[in-house]
């Protein structure tokens, strides 16, 4: 039970949800490997948390570069002999978010960094888990996955709701092992993906949206339980309600 001594890869560790959960959680005792496309951004959130008096380290990585996250996957055990919790919180979407807008780099992009590098970081964390019997697997997906519009995109909705999929299919295949699968599937998140859609949300929208330290908190709560209790799905929305036809654009 809790988080200290315990070691986890965060991808998507610079910004956003992954940022504030690696914070969260090292204050706590854990040993966070943060991951992410840009260098500097995981770095300085490995300077944050060491200034705090706490343990980190830092990979500039693509998670769709299979070759790229298993060296990094062998560092970590290399380094701390041990992964106990794994983030697949790396992801991203594109700029057209229709069918026949959307390019197939745009395509590939998406369902690269949002799917594929979840699974490539769960094959390369597996292993380790399965010797120790114990493992957290917590894959952030979206409520695009589950309820998918125009607004979250084509491509995005397609690969959160894979990535739900397979979070399930983890906890079947790996029944009974000591491995825990959850998906967290977050509404409106206040992060700087924001920022990426057609008609970017006004600052009172910002307001409205689920604080990416709530989020992270819900990440937190999952890591944090004893290895007895599983929670397969979480969903966390705002608790308002608002009307988001002006902001689908025309890509």
């Amino acid at each position: 039970m809790g988080l200290d001594g315990k070691v986890c890869v965060m991808t998507g560790g610079g910004s956003g949800i992954g940022r504030s959960a690696a914070i969260m959680m090292a204050a706590e005792g854990t040993t966070i490997v943060a991951v992410g496309r840009t260098l500097s951004k995981v770095e300085d959130v490995k300077a944050e948390i060491e200034a705090a008096g706490g343990t980190a380290a830092a990979f500039g990585l693509d998670v769709a570069d299979h070759e790229a996250v298993n060296d990094m996957t062998k560092s970590v055990l290399d380094s701390y002999g041990k992964i106990d919790i794994l983030v697949n919180n790396a992801g991203h979407s594109s700029v057209h978010r229709k069918l026949l807008t959307t390019t197939p780099e745009e395509l590939r992009q998406v369902v690269e960094s949002n799917l594929m590098g979840t699974v490539f970081c769960t094959q390369a964390a597996i292993p380790s888990m399965l010797e120790a019997k114990r493992g957290t697997i917590i894959n952030v997906s979206s409520m695009a996955g589950t309820n998918p519009s125009l607004l979250a995109g084509m491509s995005y909705s397609a690969a959160k709701a894979a990535v739900i999929n397979f979070t399930h299919f983890l906890s079947a295949e790996y029944v009974n092992t000591g491995i825990r699968a959850t998906v967290v599937i977050p509404g409106e998140v206040d992060t700087p993906i924001m920022n990426n859609r057609p008609v970017p949300p006004s600052s009172e929208a910002r307001e409205t949206m689920v604080p990416a330290e709530d989020a992270a908190a819900a990440i937190a709560l999952i890591a944090r339980l004893d290895w007895r209790t599983a929670i397969p799905e979480l969903v966390i929305r705002p608790t308002m309600r608002r009307d988001m036809a002006g902001e689908i654009g025309t890509s």
